[in-house]
């Protein structure tokens, strides 16, 4: 069994966020896998992780403003704020704590409409708010106990955009505060940009890969001036994947940037990673994500199949849940070989109802699917065959199929 060194998301809501109605998570694995056709809602969940943390880093206005307000947010047809609640535990021995945050938009734009988190005694108490704020005004205690019995503050912001947990997160005073703050900017949403891959970066090594992974070539700089065994795995990893590849390593150049170097067994001189294949790029930034040596507490990966060989994908499956003892992995794909390897609770199937809203469902919970696991099946076929129970999986809106025919 993994054992959780980072806080994990337990469960997740949200309503009215782009296609996502009202679509509820729960029980969600250190490993958890979105399988869906293209539309189904898999990017819009992905990018709720993102614009929370873009929400806590850079603040709400930027986040919002930067897709399109509410006229490209909110789902269409609905109307009221849109709403977002996480619950997690910062350690496996300590309570759930809920946070919740809803937003609103008013004439001089978006504005926190309530935001607030809390804690039960036992499994069946009452919810005890450390944190309430409505608008601009709200108070908070420390959250040290799940009682109730703590003094409050009273707290008010002049901006109504301001979130609580992202000011108050910053004094060691209000420690419930700042775990979440901390959790939340940690998190890393990686899209793989293949132009972005094989440009020439800055002279500075970086302990992280970027989100568009244009800066392989700092990170691996990184590695091998301070954690130079992790390097020597990472390499030793991908070498087995790709039996030509016998040395990668970052040069600095006659400017002052570094270059990513690659060399084919065959051959003495490296060549440079803009002529290298995109899947061993790729390769190598999923691999630099994974195995850092301080690694983000989320990590949320968007098709990680793509330009990567149908045969590999089993193994970067492993991969994914060998990290996922240090992070907490969310993880969209239309690839059926990358989801063979998972268990049936790891993996969440989305797809539109007829309305045009997005369905989520836990493959563990449909019908006959766990049986099928049992005598051999593996969960890619299952779902390209449409033994799931939400209809072709190569359409937008599903539905119900007949149970007989899975028999």
């Amino acid at each position: 069994m993994l054992q959780q060194t980072v806080p994990r998301i337990e469960s997740l809501r949200v309503k009215k966020y782009r296609s996502l109605r009202d679509v509820q998570l729960r029980k969600i694995t250190p490993l958890s896998v979105f399988l869906g056709p293209n539309g189904s809602g898999k990017s819009a969940l992905l990018d709720v992780f993102a614009f929370l943390t873009e929400c806590f880093t850079v603040g709400l206005r930027h986040a919002w403003d930067k897709r399109g307000r509410f006229r490209h947010l909110r789902t269409r047809g609905s109307n009221g704020a849109i709403e977002f609640e996480l619950k997690y535990r910062e350690k496996p021995s300590t309570p759930l704590i809920t946070y919740h945050l809803s937003i609103e938009e008013g004439p001089k734009g978006a504005f926190v409409d309530s935001e607030w988190m809390g804690w039960r005694r036992g499994s069946r108490g009452r919810l005890f708010r450390f944190l309430d704020f409505r608008r601009v005004a709200g108070r908070v205690s420390a959250g040290e106990t799940p009682d109730g019995t703590e003094d409050y503050t009273d707290e008010q912001f002049n901006d109504p955009s301001t979130l609580a947990v992202s000011i108050l997160g910053r004094l060691t005073r209000y420690p419930r505060l700042s775990a979440l703050r901390s959790f939340v900017i940690g998190w890393h949403h990686s899209s793989l940009c293949r132009e972005a891959m094989r440009g020439i970066s800055e002279s500075e090594s970086q302990k992280q890969l970027s989100m568009s992974g244009d800066n392989p070539p700092n990170a691996i700089r990184y590695l091998k001036e301070h954690h130079p065994e992790h390097l020597e795995k990472l390499l030793l990893k991908l070498l087995n994947w790709g039996p030509r590849l016998e040395k990668i390593d970052a040069q600095l150049t006659s400017d002052v940037r570094f270059l990513l170097r690659i060399k084919d067994g065959p051959f003495e001189e490296p060549i440079q990673a803009k002529f290298v294949s995109d899947g061993t790029l790729r390769l190598l930034s999923y691999l630099a994500l994974l195995h850092q040596p301080a690694p983000s507490s989320l990590i949320a990966i968007e098709h990680p199949e793509t330009h990567v060989h149908p045969r590999l994908l089993p193994r970067l499956t492993e991969e994914c849940r060998m990290a996922s003892s240090k992070s907490q992995l969310i993880i969209t794909t239309h690839s059926p070989y990358f989801v063979d390897e998972l268990h049936a609770d790891e993996v969440w199937i989305l797809y539109r109802d007829e309305h045009g809203f997005t369905v989520c469902k836990r493959a563990a919970d449909m019908r006959g699917i766990n049986e099928f696991i049992e005598t051999g099946g593996k969960l890619g076929h299952l779902w390209m065959e449409g033994f799931f129970d939400c209809g072709d999986p190569l359409t937008n809106s599903g539905g119900p199929i007949h149970i007989n025919s899975l028999h």
